[in-house]
């Protein structure tokens, strides 16, 4: 008796299996197509992500030799193309690059186009702090120590990754502007902070005793 109740259930959930098949299964073909076009899809998208990493890194070594040879503009304009079209790391690293080499050639476009990375904020701030920081670096021979403070002195608080090098930035645009209390204030500040590297502390050190000797310190 137990089998014929058996089969008869084994029976209602044919009919049920087949009544749902009928009403649902373009649908269930669809969206298993779907699922294997998407897996598809998305090895096709990492395949090609791939693909264009590895010619983006060729592009990159061969932009880095031409700035070796000393082929400035060549590779400012290699690196350039990279920031524009290659993939989002080497795209940063681009940029950066392609504003050294222009500084080889014309330091004011150089400090435009490092302002333009520093400006960019979806990069982060330890990007942004180190464009400004290399743009302070070209400026520090010419630009008074008013525009250099206000460009870097939001980056010499403690914990920001280029205080030490924004601080001995400003302590030898202080110098060479005239402004010997300023540069006080700075070299003081890197001696007195524990976590100033050693090569900046010694640079330090001799800036402060070049304000002593001159007297006006």
């Amino acid at each position: 008796m137990a089998d014929i109740f058996h089969e008869v259930d084994e029976e209602v959930r044919r009919e049920q299996l087949a009544q749902l098949w009928k009403r649902y299964g373009t649908l269930i073909i669809a969206a298993c197509f779907l699922i294997v076009a998407g897996v598809g899809g998305w090895r096709a998208y990492e395949y090609l992500q791939s693909k264009k990493a590895g010619e983006t890194g060729i592009a990159f070594e061969q932009a880095v030799t031409l700035a070796g040879a000393g082929k400035h503009k060549e590779a400012e304009a290699a690196f350039a193309k990279i920031a524009a079209s290659g993939t989002s790391g080497y795209r940063v690293l681009a940029r950066l690059r392609a504003a050294a080499e222009l500084a080889q050639t014309d330091k004011n476009a150089a400090v435009k186009a490092y302002d333009a990375i520093a400006a960019d904020k979806s990069l982060g701030p330890v990007i942004g702090d180190l464009a400004t920081v290399r743009a302070g670096l070209l400026l520090v021979d010419t630009a008074a120590y008013a525009d250099m403070l206000k460009r870097l002195e939001p980056l010499t608080p403690s914990g920001r990754t280029f205080c030490h090098t924004a601080r001995e930035l400003l302590a030898l645009s202080a110098w060479k502007s005239g402004d010997i209390a300023s540069a006080r204030k700075w070299t003081d500040m890197m001696m007195a902070d524990p976590t100033t590297p050693s090569g900046t502390r010694s640079r330090a050190q001799i800036l402060s005793e070049l304000i002593a000797a001159s007297g006006k310190g």
